[in-house]
């Protein structure tokens, strides 16, 4: 039973399996594992894509094909012809061309190095990408890329360049989107227009094939390409910095091109094995001379024509801005005015330089070039101060017909100063803004005409500081009563100052200037009423004033000024052109005075350098302004032909520094010379017209000189002018009449009922809308409030003594004789008796008689003084002639005083002698009597002279009066024409006198 029992539990083993079934069963857990890796392989790498890409947009279609044809073009400018200035401000030159201009050449060597399979993947090539893999998994030192076309222009439009992993796994995916999007010849176009080649030869970094084409080769057309040259651009790409033959300025690199010739030959033999190019191409392409082929190097237009190009840049942009606004929707476009200004100007200058416009100037590249040449030469400016720096100028030249800016000078030294001093500039006119502000309004209103009558005499006006002002003129002096044209050729400022203030009037002047462009007029202005002086809140710029005057070069019609005649974009559409729109501002009859009297500023007046140094008088008439500031801190010259206007400024960049030796106060002048004489030789053309032609309406016109109307009988000073026919004066001559009156302190007054005879005066006197009496009360006013002023005879006009009395001597009689003179001595100058002597101290004094015996003869009145004339008799009376020479006071009511005589030999006043019968001009004297009755010989002592102010200073056109005929001394010899004397011949009356004799007062002063 034991046994059977242990039989019954022993254990039974299974059969072994077969190795067939053994393998089967690895097998399918191999498989069951593989699938499982794979899950979770495939598992972590969507993970790690999707961790990569999960911040990166998924790009549509739609902005895929947006990002291909969105280019930036470079911009280029243009002068006057046609002829290129430069590209526009960037650092790259980018030019597009379509896949149909792109040559098979080009196609066939760019795939040969960069993609040979670019027509049979689908954006990616995987024996490419793994073989990089590879070589960078084992650390092999060759390695190639394996990145496609594709890949490389996906990297380039949407992502950055850095070369990391993650950019890698975009880029893949990236590039089988835009293969589903894009065609072949779609990608291959975009990468040749985007991809950079490294520098042209002008320094500027060039994207694109076309752009690589003319920067590296100077080659417009790609189709005159080379298949060395385009081997030579093929092989760029990869490596653009260490393969470019030029550096940032464009010089030559001799390194880099050395690389860039290895991957030329690299390219040359892909091209061969890929049966792209024949043996004989192969070896004629490696024997062509590349180096001999490069472009000559080129400076950029920023360092030719820096000025120029910046100005155009700013000018363009702002057109640009406002065609912006003008297609935005009204409510959206004020909203982007209220922006920051600055912030969209600048996205319109970006939009400039990227969106391939092509701007064209009204600049002559030959007249700008002329003026560069004046301004260019050291020699025609003085020597750089060390602390005011150089001397700076300004030019602008603009055609009068349309107005094109045709050249200008914008400063000196680009690299000391980058603001353009031509337009962006703001500097106080100086008298240059007379003919804008007051005698162009003036003219144009009727108000004054060349041969009206304006009185430079002083104006008063109000000063916070100094309580008041009274301007001055440049030559410290007033000369009275002249004419509008006398007074714009010397500048006189007290003229334009009463046009500006009183009869145009400060706010219509300032309407007339805006219509002429000047907009720097601010509101504080109208207040300034020395504005027409220069006296501006901050001033004009040189392209504003010039503009102004060139609208009187066309005839009265305004044109704001430009330099963009018009803008192409990248498709050659033209997206803005100027057009020209003159404004009648003021008539051709105004323009046509207004030219005449600017003429005569060269002629006559203070443009004595252009009068000078201009070479072209014969051919081409030119008129002109001068123009200065306060201390010369700016000189100007406007001036014009019948064809252009040229304004000049010069002064230094701070306006505190100024402009101190005579070469530099007249250097405006100088230049503006200088840069006419250049242009006219170098663009000869531009002058076609040689004459200001005279419009329908001017007339010449003979007035008189003291009122500027119809003369009269009394008239007897006479200006002949041209006149506008409709403002030809219809009144009489009533500016002057005959009078008697006495001279005080320079003033002329009705005399007192008892004042002596020989103390007055009997002439033609001239009215004045302000008398010199009123003149001299406000003055004396306004003294007492001044901190600073000069004597009161220093504002007195150099006419004042021809002025209509309209006020009683203020002088009283105090009922007593005169106190007589002291200290009269007497010397002898040339052999001349000179007699001087202290005034009395009575203050109704008139004046002073001079008497006189001859070898103990009878006493004769020999002269007399006024009272304020100088207190010296100049007698003629020769030395050793035995005289003897009385001096006695004589008061408002004839009362005399006696006087000693110069040996101090006390003597009674003498009994008067009858005085002569008056001389008048161009007859014959009767010679004075001794008490004998006979004829005393003739006397140098004893010359007639005419009657004191009779004489006066010539001017223009007779303006200041012209001569006046001397009276004829005894002996023949003709005395006193052109003299302001101060003796009459006026009867005696009962003053102890029988004439008055004397030399002229000219011969005293």
């Amino acid at each position: 039973m034991v046994e059977e029992n242990k039989k019954k539990t022993a254990k039974k083993h299974p059969p072994r399996r077969s190795w067939l079934r053994r393998f089967g069963s690895v097998v399918k857990w191999m498989f069951i594992l593989g699938i499982m890796g794979i899950l979770f392989g495939g598992g972590a790498v969507a993970g790690y894509v999707s961790s990569i890409v999960k911040d990166d947009p998924v790009r549509s279609g739609e902005l895929i094909q947006q990002q291909v044809s969105q280019n930036s073009i470079t911009g280029f400018a243009y002068f006057r012809d046609g002829t290129p200035i430069g590209q526009l401000r960037t650092v790259e030159d980018r030019r597009i061309v379509e896949f149909n201009n792109i040559p098979q050449l080009i196609i066939d060597a760019v795939l040969a190095i960069e993609d040979n399979n670019f027509y049979e993947h689908s954006g990616v090539d995987l024996k490419g990408t793994l073989r990089a893999v590879k070589q960078k998994l084992l650390n092999e030192s060759v390695q190639t890329g394996g990145s496609t076309l594709t890949q490389q222009l996906a990297r380039r439009m949407f992502l950055s360049l850095d070369k990391t992993e993650d950019r890698k796994v975009k880029e893949i995916l990236l590039s089988l989107r835009l293969e589903r999007f894009l065609s072949k010849q779609e990608i291959l176009t975009a990468y040749l227009n985007k991809v950079p080649f490294g520098n042209g030869s002008n320094g500027y970094s060039v994207y694109g094939i076309k752009a690589a084409a003319k920067g590296i080769f100077g080659l417009d057309d790609l189709d005159k390409l080379n298949v060395a040259q385009a081997a030579y651009l093929s092989g760029l790409p990869q490596l653009p910095s260490a393969y470019s033959a030029f550096n940032g300025v464009g010089e030559f690199n001799e390194k880099a091109f050395k690389r860039a010739m290895d991957r030329q030959r690299l390219v040359l033999r892909r091209m061969l094995e890929e049966n792209k190019i024949t043996t004989s191409q192969y070896e004629e392409a490696l024997a062509f001379d590349i180096q001999g082929a490069l472009a000559p190097h080129a400076k950029k237009a920023y360092a030719t024509y820096p000025y120029l190009m910046l100005e155009t840049e700013r000018q363009a942009a702002e057109i640009l801005l406002t065609l912006t606004d003008e297609t935005t929707a009204p409510a959206e476009a004020e909203a982007g005015k209220r922006a920051n200004s600055a912030d969209r100007l600048e996205e319109a200058r970006q939009q400039l330089m990227t969106g391939g416009y092509r701007v064209y100037t009204t600049i002559d590249k030959k007249v700008y070039s002329a003026m560069h040449n004046i301004s260019e030469n050291s020699e025609n400016f003085t020597k750089d101060s060390k602390s005011k720096g150089k001397e700076q100028t300004a030019g602008m030249l603009i055609h009068n017909k349309t107005g094109a800016i045709l050249g200008m000078i914008e400063g000196r030294d680009f690299n000391i100063e980058q603001m353009n001093y031509a337009t962006q500039m703001v500097r106080q006119p100086g008298s240059t803004m007379k003919p804008i502000a007051a005698y162009l309004p003036a003219l144009n209103a009727g108000l004054i005409q060349p041969a009206g009558i304006l009185d430079d005499a002083p104006i008063i006006l109000k000063d916070g500081s100094n309580g008041f002002h009274i301007p001055k003129n440049s030559n410290n002096r007033y000369q009275g009563l002249v004419t509008a044209r006398y007074a714009l050729n010397q500048s006189l400022n007290l003229p334009a100052l009463k046009l500006f203030n009183e009869k145009v009037g400060i706010e219509k002047s300032w309407v007339f200037s805006k219509k002429l462009g000047i907009t720097t007029i601010q509101d504080e202005d109208y207040n300034a009423q020395t504005g027409v002086l220069g006296g501006l809140r901050y001033g004009v710029s040189v392209e504003e004033l010039t503009n102004a005057y060139s609208a009187i070069g066309n005839q009265g019609a305004f044109n704001d000024a430009y330099m963009i005649d018009k803008i192409v974009n990248s498709e050659g559409k033209i997206v803005y052109q100027h057009k020209v729109k003159p404004v009648q501002v003021f008539t051709q009859q105004t323009a046509y005075l207004m030219t005449d009297m600017l003429r005569t500023v060269i002629t006559d007046g203070t443009a004595s350098t252009v009068r000078k140094d201009y070479k072209h008088f014969k051919n081409i008439p030119i008129v002109g302004k001068t123009g200065s500031t306060q201390n010369y801190a700016d000189v100007w010259f406007m001036g014009y032909t019948p064809d252009v206007t040229l304004g000049i400024w010069v002064g230094y960049k701070e306006q505190i520094n100024t402009l101190e030796t005579k070469t530099q106060r007249r250097q405006a002048q100088s230049l503006w010379a200088k840069v006419m004489n250049e242009v006219i030789e170098k663009k000869p053309d531009l002058f076609v017209t040689d004459t200001f032609a005279k419009p329908e309406g001017i007339v010449k016109k003979t007035v008189s000189a003291y009122s500027g109307k119809l003369p009269t009988s009394l008239t007897d000073r006479f200006n002949t002018d041209l006149f506008n026919t409709k403002f030809i004066p219809k009144d009489s001559d009533d500016g002057i009449s005959r009078a008697r009156y006495i001279t005080y302190n320079g003033v002329n007054y009705i005399p007192l009922e008892g004042t002596p005879d020989d103390f007055l005066r009997e002439k033609i006197v001239v009215k004045r809308e302000k008398p010199i009496q009123d003149l001299v009360k406000e003055l004396l006013a306004a003294f007492s409030k001044m901190k600073r002023h000069e004597s009161l005879g220093y504002y007195m006009p150099a006419d004042a003594k021809t002025d209509m009395p309209t006020k009683v001597d203020p002088r009283v009689d105090d009922g007593s004789s005169p106190t007589a003179p002291r200290n009269v001595n007497v010397s002898y100058s040339s052999g001349k008796a000179v007699i001087t002597f202290s005034a009395s101290g009575s203050p109704d004094v008139v004046g002073y008689r001079l008497y006189r015996s001859l070898n103990g003869g009878s006493f004769q009145k020999q002269d007399v003084i006024s009272v304020g004339e100088s207190l010296n008799f100049h007698s003629g009376t020769p030395a050793g002639s035995h005289a003897t020479f009385y001096v006695t006071a004589v008061d408002v009511a004839g009362n005399e005083t006696s006087s000693t005589s110069v040996a101090d030999t006390p003597v009674s006043t003498p009994e008067p002698t009858q005085p002569p019968e008056e001389i008048l001009p161009g007859t014959d004297p009767v010679l004075p009597t001794d008490p004998a009755g006979e004829e005393t010989p003739g006397d140098p002592g004893m010359i007639i002279v005419q009657p004191p102010g009779d004489g006066s200073t010539t001017g223009e056109g007779n303006t200041q009066g012209g001569e006046t005929p001397g009276a004829t001394a005894p002996g023949g010899k003709a005395q006193g024409g052109n003299t302001q004397g101060n003796n009459s011949n006026s009867p005696a009356g009962d003053s102890p006198a029988g004439n008055t004799a004397g030399n002229a007062a000219g011969n005293r002063r």
